[in-house]
């Protein structure tokens, strides 16, 4: 293994500081150049096999890519140049997988350009000259009516294309959506390597938010707490996908200004980084002590276990093979029967936050979602267990739901939690350490 994942590693078992773990900007586009030519050589032609499709054309013009291709882009590549045409044409016989670029130039070291432009000045001409050499059985094409990351072909781009293909290469345009999903949902063994510190430095910062570091009761607002979180994020290095949240469950009693921390509230956030093109989703909480408590109220305490329960009663439930609403219903029946009440809304992660593969649930569609939610678990990917359980607690508004979300790992040994999971409800301010 190359110098770098190693000292990811090393950092990593040695639980050095967030700060410490984050590459310098060449070092990780080093990371992120080695991490997609193993893609490129280990994984594309294995999921090109299991979909049947010997060619893929992707294309996207440049600041409209295709969320596809953004990912096959060399870490030198910000964005597509002009129109960038990538095909990867899979040959049944020797089983290798052609990468070239009907382009100007090469895509990084692992996609050769191959657009002659004294003979084809059309570059339309030259992908066509291309895709009749090999002659595909199927041309697959980034069009999906349900999963938008499979659809990135642009209407103008899907509409020349077509026109310049002639009618009996025509008639062999399918989606290239099995495929793309694969693509995008489908973790390398190096990308979970590194997958644990990004994970770990998201549950660091958000044991520092949570701390009198940053909270002083009575004055400290929800929003001071946010904007907290994603200041550090961007200081340690790290960028993020969506803005940060922090929310606040309460006991009745009203305030002059509801959104200030007071002893008594339960914090809840939810925040995401973004590393080496991966990405992180957590959601914890936090109580903020009374005068004289050194621990939650029993009732919280009882609530986060039976969420803590349900993400057991999930995750128990993942099996390849099986659709996420088939997931969800099965969950769902078996939580309830253990007198919880749950909302699940999992979600594929990885190149994105909410990323390519089977939804298994949203918040508002507990009944199945169509099309995404008909998609089947498959090993070696990745997912944000995200979901709550409600609880009522009298003197709270209700109900208190305790929202948790942790990334985890689904592979033929089951579900694992990335970097673990939360346990039990951080404690603002920490409790003092006893002394006997």
């Amino acid at each position: 293994m190359k110098k770098y994942l190693l000292a990811l590693s090393l950092l990593l078992a040695a639980g050095a500081p967030a700060q410490s773990q984050v590459l310098s900007v060449r070092d990780q586009a080093t990371v992120i150049n080695e991490l997609l030519v193993d893609r490129f050589d280990n994984l594309l032609p294995v999921i090109m096999q299991q979909t049947g499709i010997d060619m893929w054309v992707v294309v996207s013009r440049e600041y409209n890519e295709d969320p596809v291709l953004k990912t096959m882009l060399p870490a030198e590549w910000l964005n597509a140049r002009r129109r960038t045409v990538l095909v990867f044409y899979r040959d049944a016989n020797s089983g290798k997988v052609e990468r070239l670029a009907v382009a100007r130039y090469n895509v990084g070291k692992s996609i050769t350009a191959a657009w002659d432009m004294k003979k084809f000045p059309d570059q339309w001409a030259a992908l066509v000259d291309i895709i009749r050499q090999r002659n595909p059985n199927r041309i697959a094409l980034n069009t999906s009516t349900h999963f938008a990351h499979a659809d990135g072909i642009d209407h103008t781009e899907y509409n020349e294309l077509l026109a310049a293909l002639p009618a009996e290469l025509k008639k062999r345009v399918v989606s290239a959506e099995p495929l793309a999903v694969r693509w995008l949902e489908s973790r390398t063994e190096r990308e979970m390597q590194i997958y644990p510190q990004l994970v770990n430095a998201t549950h660091k910062i958000i044991e520092e938010g949570f701390s009198e570091r940053v909270i002083t009761p009575g004055i400290t607002t929800a929003d001071d707490v946010v904007w907290w979180f994603r200041q550090k994020i961007r200081d340690l290095g790290y960028d993020t996908w969506f803005h940060p949240s922090v929310e606040i469950q309460r006991t009745g009693k009203g305030l002059a200004n509801a959104e200030v921390i007071v002893p008594g509230d339960l914090l809840h956030v939810d925040i995401g980084i973004t590393y080496l093109r991966l990405n992180t989703d957590i959601q914890q909480h936090a109580y903020v002590l009374k005068p004289g408590e050194t621990a939650a109220p029993a009732a919280l305490a009882k609530a986060f276990a039976s969420a803590n329960r349900l993400q057991d009663i999930l995750t128990s439930n993942f099996q390849q093979g099986r659709s996420g609403n088939q997931v969800l219903a099965a969950a769902l029946q078996q939580a309830k029967a253990e007198g919880i009440n749950p909302t699940i809304y999992t979600h594929p992660i990885g190149y994105h936050g909410h990323a390519a593969g089977p939804a298994i649930g949203m918040w508002d569609m507990q009944g199945g979602v169509p099309g995404t939610g008909d998609d089947l678990l498959r090993y070696k990917t990745a997912y944000s267990i995200e979901l709550n359980a409600a609880a009522t607690i009298p003197g709270w508004k209700e109900p208190v739901r305790i929202m948790l979300e942790e990334d985890a790992y689904f592979d033929e040994s089951g579900v694992r939690y990335i970097n673990g999971r939360q346990k039990s409800l951080f404690l603002l301010p920490r409790p003092a350490p006893s002394v006997e």
